[in-house]
């Protein structure tokens, strides 16, 4: 999608609001409705069982009839497309929605009309109830038959126009790159160049501790504690904004400079996935490992591989990550030993020095590691026959 800043004006944003507290509580109630089925049960409603409950619904309820019809519908069809979608087995289970946290609504049936362009920066677009509404033209806006207007929780207000972009070319060159993510480098390429994912500043961090300690002390459900919420939204969105420009940038650069792009195929979810246990089973080292899930979460690994798999279809390939950190790309040797510290790797058997993280992103690239095989001593056994590790 095709993302564009909306600029409402404040009776505007009411309307907007509006819209987002209807399609949140028609999302809600279809959500409901599905909790109820359990195997052996009658089918839940489908969409247009749920249409025609949208319809009882509006003609009982004067503040449901007073919204957009569209937009409540289009809110069904959200909920159907991503049952589907888990049913299929390619995404999860669609769950409830927060108000100040799941704010936005799909509107369809979109005429070139619709749009109309202002100034060289500035355009507008049509929302049902709300009008013509301002948006910051700062790139073309493709042909679309439906967008999608949000608010995220620093309470900006974007629109998004549904449309498949087309996916980059490639260079025709047969170059191969391998991809090695990290928490202090962000992602280490096979040409050895070392990528960083912008973050906040150090005072921004600094800011951004003191707004926590703020919130602790703000009494629920103070203006007080409103603005401090405000305030730190703000500069996560400013973190969440620069991650989002890096992983675009370095996407588009990757796939218009190789053929083949190889990346590592790692379980993010279960790489990050809370260490604090139970109360019978209490976890070790949590405060470590929060932190080491923040540093994993803030660096855009899967962002960065999903980019590239929109951008560059077919060519990027998942690759084992199983002791590529551990694999000399030189000679093949397996060893733990090799790897000195977090951006050293000195192989223990041939003497090779060289950035771990680039090390790591060359064995990748090679497609292949030590670890294929299943265990270390398998790796070990391939040392005897470098041949095979070059073919």
């Amino acid at each position: 999608m095709s993302r564009y800043r909306l600029t409402p004006t404040p009776e505007q944003e009411i309307t907007l609001a509006q819209h987002c507290a209807h399609a949140r509580y028609v999302w809600n109630l279809a959500v409901e409705q599905q909790s109820w089925w359990r195997p052996g049960r009658s089918s839940a409603p489908g969409y247009y069982a749920q249409a025609a409950q949208l319809t009882e619904a509006r003609a009982e309820h004067g503040w449901l009839a007073a919204g957009c019809q569209m937009v409540q519908q289009q809110a069904l069809r959200d909920f159907a497309q991503a049952m589907t979608s888990y049913f299929a087995g390619t995404h999860r289970k669609p769950t409830w929605r927060k108000e100040g946290r799941d704010e936005g609504f799909r509107v369809v049936a979109l005429k070139p009309s619709h749009i109309r362009r202002l100034s060289r920066k500035t355009g507008e677009v049509w929302i049902p109830k709300a009008g013509w509404v301002r948006f910051r033209w700062s790139r073309a806006v493709p042909e679309a038959k439906s967008y999608r207007v949000t608010r995220d929780r620093a309470g900006r207000w974007h629109v998004a126009f549904a449309a498949i972009p087309e996916p980059i070319p490639s260079p025709g060159t047969g170059e191969i790159v391998g991809i090695d993510r990290g928490v202090i480098v962000s992602a280490a390429l096979s040409t050895g160049e070392l990528l960083h994912c912008l973050g906040l500043r150090p005072a921004e961090r600094v800011r951004l501790r003191q707004l926590q300690h703020g919130l602790t002390r703000a009494r629920m459900g103070s203006r007080r504690r409103q603005r401090v919420k405000s305030a730190m939204a703000r500069l996560k969105a400013r973190e969440s904004d620069r991650r989002k420009d890096w992983a675009e940038k370095t996407s588009t650069d990757l796939a218009r400079r190789f053929d083949v792009i190889r990346i590592e195929d790692l379980r993010i979810a279960s790489m990050t996935r809370s260490a604090h246990g139970t109360l019978a089973n209490p976890g070790r080292n949590v405060r470590q490992k929060a932190g080491l899930n923040r540093g994993i979460l803030s660096s855009g690994w899967g962002l960065l591989a999903r980019r590239l798999e929109d951008k560059a279809p077919g060519r990027v390939e998942r690759i084992h990550p199983a002791y590529t950190s551990q694999q000399c790309s030189a000679c093949g040797h397996v060893a733990a030993d090799s790897r000195e510290s977090q951006a050293l790797f000195r192989c223990v058997a041939c003497g090779y020095v060289c950035h771990a993280d680039v090390n790591a992103a060359k064995n990748t690239a090679a497609g292949h590691c030590g670890g294929c095989a299943g265990t270390l001593a398998a790796g070990q056994r391939m040392n005897r026959e470098p041949q095979l590790l070059a073919s």
